[in-house]
């Protein structure tokens, strides 16, 4: 199927961006995309690096082991003590962890929103390489079927040469049939 340039011209202005990059980088042969985490993590700034430090740390056993042993610490210290500085509803130990909870919160949703704006740029990297993939097999096919044809127009070729020196030999040595 072959377009006229006014055709080609109009699907080419109805394609995105992304397409149009990745056609010139096809025609170009260049990579599609670079590493996405080299390029994500790259544009990191340190208020970012360290919500994700301080999420990684909030979500790990480390974390939930040490909490529950500094609460173990702040209940035994408060029972056992005669004297105590926090008494038996803990309500200043209560007060720590909803400060805890209400700083820890908005960390961990501000690095799910990077994981997730991550994941969106891994999605269109691997949308853009099984865009190129794709056409890379289309031009493979084309190729392919263009190979199939001269092979055959060779063959018909060799077969009309063929056709012809047997209409030569037939009509330099006519045989009779009685």
């Amino acid at each position: 199927m072959t377009l006229d340039p006014q055709t080609l011209a109009e699907h080419i202005r109805q394609i995105g961006e992304h397409e149009r990059t990745v056609i010139s980088r096809l025609l170009q042969r260049k990579v599609s995309v670079p590493n996405t985490n080299t390029v994500f993590d790259y544009s990191l700034t340190f208020g970012q690096r360290l919500a994700d430090q301080v999420a990684a740390f909030g979500g790990s056993w480390t974390f939930i082991l040490l909490f529950f042993a500094v609460m173990m610490v702040w209940i035994l210290l408060n029972v056992a003590a005669g004297r105590t500085f926090d008494p038996y509803p803990f309500i200043l130990l209560n007060l720590v962890l909803s400060m805890l909870a209400a700083l820890q919160a908005p960390v961990i949703m501000m690095s799910q929103n990077r994981q997730a704006a991550k994941d969106r740029l891994d999605a269109q990297h691997d949308y853009e390489v099984n865009l190129k993939a794709e056409m890379e097999i289309m031009a493979l096919h084309t190729k392919m079927d263009e190979l199939r044809q001269a092979q055959w127009d060779e063959l018909i070729r060799l077969q009309r040469a063929q056709l012809d020196l047997l209409r030569e030999l037939h009509g330099l040595n006519p045989q009779k049939t009685e």
